[in-house]
């Protein structure tokens, strides 16, 4: 059996909502998955006005948090993190830097890896931002198995990077059908091709 970690940031929900999604997905693929949030680094007084935010702090802040032990058990890791000016958020990249001595030590390489993200617009960075993520993952070692347009929904969605969702000015944007098919496919594909490797 397949052991697939889901690592993400959310700030608002949305990646939270985009975790579920793929850890229904790969568990019907037959994977054992392990979904872990990176704490909140941001003290809530910051986001005491914004109401989804803090929604989602108190939805997950008793829920087991990311460590990198959660990758070292995996075969496979799907890592999320919104977009923040064409990059990853300071949460996910702090988490990221704790990872030196796992690094060091040859641990996370050969583990297949793939991403999500989400911006408030269509050209929001997202692109940039997964592409950040992967850099991140050929420093690991790491076997970058995006979607790529191996499916005819990702000419729909049409983010061969990744998944993506686009959040709209309010943050009040639902996840929509085409993207909840393109994180399934993405999950059925890192699921299958990190069983073909082991």
């Amino acid at each position: 059996m397949t052991k697939l970690a889901v690592i993400y940031y959310s700030a608002t929900g949305h990646g939270t909502k985009m975790a579920a999604e793929i850890e229904r997905a790969a568990q019907a693929a037959g994977a054992e998955v392990r979904v872990r949030h990176i704490e909140e680094q941001v003290d809530p007084s910051v986001f005491a006005e914004n109401p989804a935010w803090s929604a989602n702090y108190e939805a997950t802040k008793d829920l087991p948090a990311a460590t990198g032990d959660d990758i070292v058990w995996a075969d496979a890791v799907i890592f999320g993190s919104p977009t923040r000016y064409s990059n990853v958020t300071g949460s996910f990249q702090s988490f990221i830097d704790t990872l030196g001595g796992l690094w060091g030590q040859g641990k996370l390489a050969n583990k297949v890896y793939a991403a999500y993200t989400s911006s408030q617009t269509a050209h929001g960075g997202q692109e940039t931002t997964l592409q950040h993520m992967y850099q991140m993952i050929m420093h690991f070692g790491g076997i970058i198995v995006a979607p790529g347009y191996t499916d005819q929904l990702k000419f729909v969605d049409g983010n061969p990077y990744g998944v993506s969702h686009v959040t709209g000015g309010d943050n009040q944007n639902e996840l929509e059908q085409p993207t909840i098919d393109a994180l399934e496919h993405m999950s059925k594909r890192v699921v299958e091709v990190a069983g073909k490797l082991a």
